[in-house]
């Protein structure tokens, strides 16, 4: 056997077999596929890479159009929007409110139909279940306190005498209504 064949027989059955071994040839691999990548990706200019930083941070957004955070002051309010010889969204509250507190006493049906004109046909819905008799307050204690949205969106906070009720005004086609009432406890 000549010294040539013995050594690639000890290589392959031995050392090639063995961690080492493997770890070596991984290494080879590793080093072989880096070198082949440097030969073909041509010389390396110093400039480029990770050592260059920007001399100023880069921005994402335009510096010019402002601040869109959400501590941004509030857009400028926006007068809600009335056709000539409808009713305001303040009246429309006053009128929903006298309405809403004439429930206790009174039918169900005849309270649904004194707030029905008032509402819209969501709200309307959802209080057919609803009984007069849970109505928590008895009398306004202030006129309503408007909060625009939109032209279209309002917002009333009426004082009553033991907290507060909060209406959403919506006027889709025309005339203000009820969307949604909230109350709070004072």
């Amino acid at each position: 056997m000549s010294p040539v064949r013995r050594a690639l027989e000890f290589l392959f059955t031995r050392v090639l077999r063995s961690r080492i071994g493997i770890a070596l040839v991984i290494a080879v691999l590793v080093f072989g596929v880096i070198g082949a990548a440097r030969l073909v990706g041509g010389p390396v200019d110093p400039g480029l890479g990770l050592t260059s930083r920007p001399s100023q941070p880069i921005s994402t957004a335009d510096p010019e159009a402002g601040d869109d955070g959400v501590l941004a002051s509030p857009p400028a309010a926006v007068a809600p929007k009335t056709r000539p010889g409808e009713d305001t969204p303040e009246q429309v509250a006053g009128r929903f409110t006298t309405a809403w507190l004439s429930g206790p006493g009174s039918t169900g049906d005849a309270w649904q139909a004194r707030l029905r004109p008032l509402s819209t046909p969501a709200l309307a819905e959802k209080l057919t279940d609803a009984d007069p008799e849970t109505v928590p307050a008895r009398k306004t204690t202030g006129a309503p306190t408007l909060r625009p949205r939109t032209e279209s969106f309002v917002e009333a906070l009426v004082p009553l005498d033991n907290g507060t009720l909060r209406l959403e005004l919506v006027a889709p086609d025309g005339p203000w209504l009820v969307d949604a009432i909230d109350w709070e406890r004072s």
